[in-house]
């Protein structure tokens, strides 16, 4: 089914994207004179050498080493042997740091391990780490996550950051096809990125975008995935000039037919251009992606009705959704960013940009479990939501020295903005089973009226500064961060009905010792920030607004790299105030989760030819305090007790380029409501594949099998913040093909 598009007149996004154009062209034009020396990226070729009697010559790696006179806080890091993860990552307004400087738990997941495991969407790459749990739905329309038993992205609001910058990444959906790295910040990072649009405070999940390479790239993918899923991918990479100083991009992807899910269809077209300018001092960066994703049969989450025990998951291909259903999702974004060098240790640094998202759906809604048998009750709606967001920042780092102590500090202003419209009409309601799904005649529901519903702005100065001495084996950071934040709820006349406007201080600690070369020991103290509620038109205070929550993590961990391989030890606890309707029918901040944790990951080479990557995560969440004083001590909704995951990569003796993939993930059982009556079992998912790097016709190309859900095991794969959950992976099967032309 084809949702046709509407003409509309032209939206801010797309003058904004003019006007960053022309600069781009304009400061890019007038810095021809500067060199380019900018890092090159290195590049691994691991495919069997053929001889001209097509005979094997074994492995040979070429890489390319990383040269050039840029490594600051901005180049892209270096990855850790076996190139699953790289050996640092983005701290936000701090820049890019390895590993072991870093007071903090985070990893960084290369283009290589998304292109191996075959990902499509960055929840599909988020499978692997201990510390995350996706709640999106299997063949549903948006992602969302849990970090450290914490939410991440339920709003739809921008909440994972791109290129270190909130309201770029588009909202719903992001797509690895234009992804770099997939970077996971653990743990609020409110100082580090700012207020997160959705005030996620488990961690800050950064996508780092693909950008030109020093040497010319033109690989093509194409892909299948069960049912008929079958997609091609294009990824090209030029330099201009006569120094290659100007650089382009491009990414492009299709993919479309039945999913593994029961009368279902996806459809998605992608579009992400990346333009570069590298001088001797100045370097600048301008994106663009544009994607459209449509479905048939969307999956929705369900929610099940008080005091009926959660029935037994039915298998994830079965698709409770009427088949009449369709989805139509459109985001557009766009990301002007460049530095400059005033000197050796002095540089400025700024970004601009945003984005737009336009859905459009015809669904159920959130059907409701009615018993132990699994009938469901749901009304469909015809469903809009725009959001349209704008981001700027501007700042200064420098690397200075005091005595014996080096200093590299930071001072950074930031600001973002976000409009919200929807509009929903209702059906009639429907009965079906999750088991024994029943079709039901379409409904023919009137488009609906979209009005404004809210709008945002968020801004901030921050400063921190890192302290160094002994040859950086002792460092400590110290930060601040004041937000501004205010929000205006409309009403459907388009009249201001609740407003809000509040400042907060966000402090920040972190110290990093490191006793030996390979050890390194690390403490943080971090405060994270939640917009402050507005009381619900159902309280006897209706309309109340309450100051910003502030969340706080102690944290304290050791690093070991042994050679080839790295693991962290991770102790946390994070505590999170909110509100709820307590006596009286009055709404006020006299909640609390805290949650604390052991998280153990590893990652990297154990052996020639053998890698691991996953780890352990022991959660204790508890409601330590509540309106309602029966749920006090209780278990958060969502949080289980363990998370694991490993995933292993064999590179077999027998055959050149050949190497067994396989992985296992487990999830505790998770409750769904507050009083901790009805919960979700635990499951464990098997996962197994293959990939074989040759040459053909002296290309490389690369063949890549998985299959998910091996034992096609049954499961409720996991718990929204709002008690809505979803069934697992069915038995899946993707196979790809990659050439370099």
């Amino acid at each position: 089914m084809s949702v046709a598009s509407r003409p509309c007149g032209e939206s801010a996004l797309s003058i904004a994207i003019r006007t960053v154009t022309l600069s781009f062209i304009l400061v890019a034009g007038s810095a021809t004179a500067w060199a380019a020396t900018s890092a090159k990226e290195p590049v691994a070729d691991k495919t069997p050498n053929i001889s001209t009697d097509g005979k094997s010559q074994g492995l040979t790696l070429e890489d390319t080493n990383i040269t050039g006179a840029y490594s600051g806080p901005t180049a892209l890091p270096a990855e850790l042997a076996g190139g699953q993860v790289a050996r640092g990552a983005r701290l936000g307004m701090i820049g890019n740091k390895d590993l072991m400087d870093t007071p903090f738990s985070v990893i960084s997941y290369t283009a290589k391990t998304l292109a191996d495991l075959q990902t499509v969407t960055v929840a599909d790459a988020l499978q692997r780490d201990p510390s995350v749990r996706s709640t999106g739905q299997t063949g549903g329309i948006v992602d969302s996550f849990f970090i450290r038993g914490f939410p991440i992205g339920e709003g739809n609001l921008g909440e994972l950051a791109y290129d270190g910058v909130y309201g770029v990444a588009p909202n719903y959906r992001v797509f690895t096809e234009y992804a770099e790295r997939v970077e996971v910040l653990k743990g609020p990072g409110a100082l580090m990125y700012g207020l997160s649009p959705n005030s996620g405070v488990g961690g800050v999940i950064n996508i780092v975008p693909k950008r030109p390479l020093e040497q010319d790239l033109t690989r093509v993918t194409t892909s299948y995935s069960s049912n008929s899923q079958v997609g091609g991918h294009l990824d090209v990479s030029r330099r201009f000039g006569s120094e290659n100083q100007f650089g382009v991009r491009f990414n492009g992807g299709l993919l479309g037919g039945d999913t593994a899910v029961d009368d279902q269809e996806r459809e998605f077209n992608i579009g992400a251009i990346a333009l570069d300018y590298r001088g001797e001092r100045l370097r600048l960066n301008l994106d663009f992606i544009n994607q459209k994703e449509s479905f048939e049969g969307a999956s929705r989450p369900f929610t099940v009705a008080p005091g009926v025990d959660v029935p037994s998951a039915p298998n994830g291909r079965t698709n409770v959704s009427q088949k009449w259903g369709w989805s139509d999702t459109k985001e557009q974004s766009a990301l002007l960013g460049g530095e400059y060098d005033l000197s050796d240790s002095v540089t400025v640094f700024a970004h601009a940009g945003g984005g737009r998202s336009d859905v459009k759906r015809m669904s159920d809604q959130v059907p409701r479990i009615l018993n132990s048998t699994g009938d469901t009750s749901n009304t469909p709606g015809y469903y809009k939501f725009n959001v349209d967001r704008s981001t700027a920042d501007v700042g200064v780092r420098g690397v200075f020295a005091t005595g014996p102590v080096t200093h590299t500090t930071t001072l950074m202003a930031t600001t973002y903005q976000d409009e919200l419209s929807r509009g929903i009409t209702n059906g009639t309601p429907v009965l079906s089973n999750i088991y024994h799904p029943i079709d039901v005649p379409k409904q023919f529901i009137n488009a609906p009226k979209v009005l404004r519903v809210s709008e945002s702005e968020l801004s901030g100065v921050a400063l921190t500064d890192t302290l160094s001495v002994l040859d950086d084996r002792v460092q400590l950071t110290l930060g601040l961060r004041k937000q501004d934040i205010e929000s205006r709820n409309y009403s459907a006349a388009g009249s201001v009905s609740s407003r809000y406007d509040d400042s907060a201080m966000t402090p920040l600690v972190g110290v990093v010792v490191k006793p030996w070369e390979d050890v390194s020991l690390y403490y943080n103290y971090v405060e994270g920030l939640s917009k402050g509620d507005i009381a619900p038109g159902t309280a006897t205070n209706a309309g109340e607004t309450f100051a910003p929550y502030e969340s706080k993590q102690h944290e304290i961990g050791v690093k070991y790299e042994h050679g080839t391989f790295m693991t962290t030890l991770a102790l946390f606890q994070i505590e999170k105030p909110s509100g709820e309707i307590g006596a009286g029918n009055v709404f006020s901040v006299q909640a609390e989760q805290r949650n604390r944790g052991v998280e153990l990951s590893m990652f990297g080479e154990v052996a020639p030819g053998t890698r691991l990557m996953g780890g352990v995560t022991f959660l204790d969440g508890e409601l330590t305090d509540s309106a309602t004083a029966a749920n006090r001590g209780n278990k958060p909704v969502g949080v289980p007790e363990v998370q694991a995951n490993v995933w292993a990569e064999w590179d077999t003796p027998w055959m050149e380029g050949f190497t067994l993939t396989s992985g296992a993930i487990y999830t505790d059982k998770q409750y769904v409501n507050q009083a901790n009556t009805q919960a979700l079992d635990s499951w464990t998912r098997f996962d197994a594949g293959a990939r074989y790097a040759t040459r053909i016709e002296g290309r490389p190309t690369t063949f890549r099998a998985t299959v998910q859900n091996v034992f096609d095991r049954e499961y409720w794969s996991g718990v929204a913040s709002y008690g809505a959950f979803s069934p697992g992976y069915p038995r899946t099967l993707q196979l790809s093909a990659t050439v370099d032309f």
